[in-house]
This record gives structure tokens, C-alpha cells and sequence, in this order.
């Protein structure tokens, strides 16, 4: 058996910048779009003994990297104890022997492809000329999306809500000093996306924080914090209003993100509605119709998205 190589965090942000992440993620979603991958339906089960989440992904994306398996937890209360709400691990497997190769720290790969994987959807979703961001969420996986964002806009101002008072100051001022753009937090959320063209919810809200009515002409919104059947970050109306609604896929959504359910079960939706982001990056269907449509990205995360960037970070070690 090959020695089992150990990635710690640092290591995968040595190995990983955000560019070769959002080479991954495009990678994956379109592989996913074109049938080429091995995905089963991941797992997610509310624990019977406190409000958190455990979960498993399997997955493969191509015959010469072998299969991944994550697992890992949600914890809600995480940000108040000064740690990140998903705790996880990834082991790959050699793709000839199945022999584990790879113990991967998941908490940092999920936090660099989630949000890697949105400014994917933003570039190929939003107005060439959007140059705000409203978020709503302050953790890591808020921080993470401006960064990222900033890499595919050239972002002029950022507004920043949660709840928490002193956790938005501090990642307005932490953003702030290490990209050189004006992150300002704010104590509304309405503040904070209202007039922007580009919105992300990073957030575990179980009921709405973001009002349709609240959104500008024109803007995406991205949300990655319903990825639970009673996790709802956007509203009906967000759904309703949306000229289109683009999610990572089709299936998984229908039956994992919040709004989709709903809406879904509401009449709003139908499965053959949701545009898969796979298919808007090979060009095969259209995001954005029109530049005043309000176009909506559900991401609850797949597990082809972590053997993407797992792999990434295994072969980096390799060079």
C-alpha cells in the first residue's frame, strides 16, 4: 500500500490558489453536465441529538483520478465559538488499486470550492459591468465569496450584513485591508443588497433573510446556505421574480435545496425549470437572458466538486 499522504490546511492553500479551484469547479460541473462522472446521492441526516448536520459525499471524475469520499459535519453554532460551521475530511483512492493515496483537510477544500464553484456561476451569470456585492453572512464562507468574486469582477464596493454585530465589523475591516476595496458592514440586511448586482447569502438561515423585493434589475444572486429541505435563505418571491433559476443540479436540488423544495412543492418550479450550471458553461443552455433579468443560483454542493479539487491538491504534491 503507497504511504497515505496527510494535506493540512496550509498545505492545501499552498498547493490551491483561486484560480486553479475555479479551474476545478468549471471542470467538474461540465463533466457533471455531460455524463462523464461517477456521482451517487450524497447523504445529509439532522442529527436527533442537537441542531447539527452529518454528511457523506462519493464521488469520481475521471478514470485516471479515483474515487473521493468526504464526510463531515454542519455545526450551527460554530462562528459564536470563533470556529467554521463545516468540519470535514477527504480521503482519495488510487484509481487502479483503490488504495487510500490522500487524507485532505475538508473543512479548508469546501470552503475554496464552494466558493470557488459561485464565482464560477457569477462569471458566466452576471453583467459584464457589475462592479458591487452584497453580502449577507460574515463567516468563513462569506469572506471566501468576496474573495473569490473579486477575482472574476472588479469589484468597486462590498456590503456586509449578519446579525452578529462585531463578526461583520471584523470581516468588513479583514477584507477591507487584504483586497483594497471598500467592505463596509451594515446593520440591515436590506442594506446591504439593496441597488447591487450581484448577491450572495452565505448564511445557515432556516427562515428567509433575503426579500425578492429587496433585489435590483439585473442581478444574480448566488445562495450556498440552502443546502437542506428546511434551510431557506431567499424568499418565494426571489424564486418567482428570477427569469432563471440555475442550480448545480437539477436532482440534488430538487431535493435538498430549500427555496427549490418549496417552490417545487408551491407550483412555482418545476424540475425541467432548473437550469443546471454545467450546461451554461458548455453553452449548451442560456443563463441570462436579458441584462435586467434576475437570475438565481442555488448551490448546495456536490461531491464532484470535492474529487475536483482533491485532485488538484494530490497532483500538486506530486509536481
Amino acid at each position: 500500500m503507497p504511504d497515505l499522504r496527510h494535506l493540512t490546511e496550509d498545505d492545501i492553500h499552498r498547493l490551491l490558489d483561486l484560480d486553479t479551484v475555479a479551474r476545478s469547479q468549471r471542470e467538474a460541473f461540465i463533466a457533471l453536465w455531460r455524463g462523464t462522472v461517477d456521482l451517487p446521492a450524497k447523504i445529509m441526516h439532522a442529527s436527533r441529538f442537537d441542531d447539527s448536520v452529518m454528511f457523506g459525499y462519493l464521488a469520481r471524475m475521471s478514470a485516471d483520478t479515483g474515487a473521493i469520499a468526504k464526510i463531515g459535519s454542519v455545526n450551527p453554532r460554530n462562528p459564536s465559538r470563533g470556529l467554521p460551521s463545516i468540519s470535514a475530511l477527504v480521503i482519495a483512492f488510487d484509481p487502479t488499486t483503490g488504495s487510500p493515496v490522500a487524507l485532505l483537510d475538508g473543512t479548508a477544500l469546501t470552503t475554496l470550492r464552494t466558493a470557488a464553484g459561485s464565482a464560477v456561476a457569477i462569471d458566466a451569470l452576471a453583467v459584464a459591468d457589475a462592479d458591487s456585492l452584497g453580502v449577507l453572512g460574515s463567516g468563513v464562507q462569506a469572506r471566501a465569496h468576496v474573495r473569490a468574486i473579486a477575482r472574476v469582477r472588479s469589484l468597486r464596493t462590498v456590503a456586509l450584513w449578519s446579525p452578529d454585530t462585531e463578526r461583520r465589523a471584523r470581516a468588513a475591516a479583514e477584507l477591507t485591508a487584504e483586497l483594497g476595496i471598500p467592505v463596509r458592514a451594515v446593520d440591515e440586511p436590506r442594506a446591504a443588497v439593496a441597488g447591487m448586482p450581484i448577491v450572495a447569502t452565505c448564511t445557515l438561515a432556516t427562515t428567509p433573510v433575503l426579500e425578492g423585493s429587496w433585489l435590483a434589475s439585473g442581478c444574480t444572486v448566488v445562495s450556498i446556505g440552502s443546502f437542506e429541505p428546511d434551510r431557506t435563505e431567499v424568499d418565494a418571491q426571489t424564486i418567482r421574480g428570477a427569469a432563471t433559476v440555475v442550480v448545480d443540479d437539477p436532482d440534488t436540488a430538487a431535493g435538498h435545496a430549500g427555496p427549490i423544495v418549496t417552490a417545487i412543492a408551491a407550483g412555482i418550479l418545476a424540475v425541467d425549470d432548473l437550469v443546471p450550471l454545467g450546461a451554461v458553461l458548455s453553452g449548451d443552455r442560456i443563463g441570462r437572458k436579458a441584462e435586467d433579468d434576475i437570475v438565481f443560483y442555488n448551490s448546495v454542493g456536490l461531491g464532484i466538486q470535492d474529487a475536483a479539487v482533491a485532485w488538484a491538491a494530490v497532483n500538486g504534491t506530486a509536481r
